[in-house]
């Protein structure tokens, strides 16, 4: 009986209670109120729960109290092994399972192939074609590098034709140092030894810089650099430079010592696919110095003006 009417107690007069409590521990009626409830305690579960004095708790204090730790992780965080899985199968063991896991994941073999030019370039009367394409096969650190790039007028002969084998040595994570074999396919026929570097400059400029020695003792450079300007995720305007040295006259090139040779261009292409962009441009090239002197003797132009027409594809 006493236990049903304290159920029936109002919410309101428990409160009250508790507001006493808190504000007059030595309070008699405070002492008459809370002892029925101890005495309940025994037979409902939830009498203590209602008996709990809420207000004496300082939830907000806890609070404050239980700070996130700032300092380093304590000494007992690192007692234990740097690999739980040694505990199991074995330090020795797991050490060579992730070796082996380390070499197939950064030296997997891979083969890329990109023709970076692949154009029609109409001009003067006298339409041609190029093409500029490279790729490579290997590793992180080391590839085999093959390239390729030439020219020629429709319905005449091969300008310049070359290609190149490369080994190719990442030195940095932007750069690699590549050495190797060039091979001139047209013309008086030349051997090149090669070194150059290749890689991504500061603000994305792709550079390729490379000087050749050739069988008959000649010198020469090269230097290529491009970026590539997104107007939207699809159109991407590209400016291209090119400049071509040489430590000497070679007459039978038709080249001249210092700078033989520019290339300005800027192109304009729509990638449907990041792996496929067709594109046009305009291109201007220059023959300077003792190679525009060679020039105008053979009846040619030292300045040209390309329009060209492509695409750019890669896989």
């Amino acid at each position: 009986m006493r236990k049903t009417t304290l159920l029936c107690l109002p919410l309101v007069a428990l409160s009250q209670v508790a507001v006493a409590q808190d504000h007059d521990h030595s309070s008699p009626n405070s002492a008459e109120v809370t002892a029925p409830v101890e005495e309940e305690s025994a037979d409902d579960p939830h009498a203590g729960h209602q008996a709990m004095d809420h207000s004496a708790m300082d939830h907000g204090a806890a609070r404050d109290s239980a700070e996130i730790p700032r300092g380093p992780p304590p000494p007992e965080a690192f007692s234990g092994p740097l690999f739980a899985a040694d505990a199991f199968v074995g330090e020795e063991e797991m050490a060579a399972s992730r070796a082996a896991v380390a070499r197939e994941i950064s030296g997997l073999p891979v083969f890329w192939f990109q023709a970076d030019r692949a154009e029609y370039r109409a001009r003067g009367g006298q339409d041609a074609y190029l093409w500029d394409v490279q790729g490579y096969y290997g590793g992180d650190l080391d590839k085999f590098w093959f390239k390729s790039e030439g020219e020629g007028n429709f319905g005449g002969e091969l300008e310049s034709a070359e290609v190149q084998g490369l080994w190719s040595h990442a030195i940095g994570p932007w750069w690699d140092l590549q050495a190797g074999v060039r091979q001139d396919l047209t013309g008086p026929e030349r051997t090149h030894a090669v070194v150059g570097i290749q890689g991504l400059a500061p603000y994305l400029f792709e550079v390729d810089a490379a000087a050749f020695l050739s069988t008959e003792g000649d010198i020469t450079a090269r230097i290529e650099a491009e970026l590539d300007q997104r107007i939207t995720q699809r159109l991407i305007l590209q400016p291209r430079a090119e400049l071509n040295l040489a430590a000497q006259d070679i007459p039978e090139l038709g080249v001249g010592a210092g700078l033989d040779s520019a290339e300005l261009g800027l192109r304009l292409r729509y990638e449907f696919t990041r792996q496929f962009a067709p594109y046009v441009g305009i291109e201007q090239e220059w023959k300077v110095g003792g190679s525009a002197d060679y020039a105008r003797a053979a009846g040619e132009d030292p300045s040209v003006t390309n329009f060209v027409f492509g695409v750019r594809f890669w896989f």
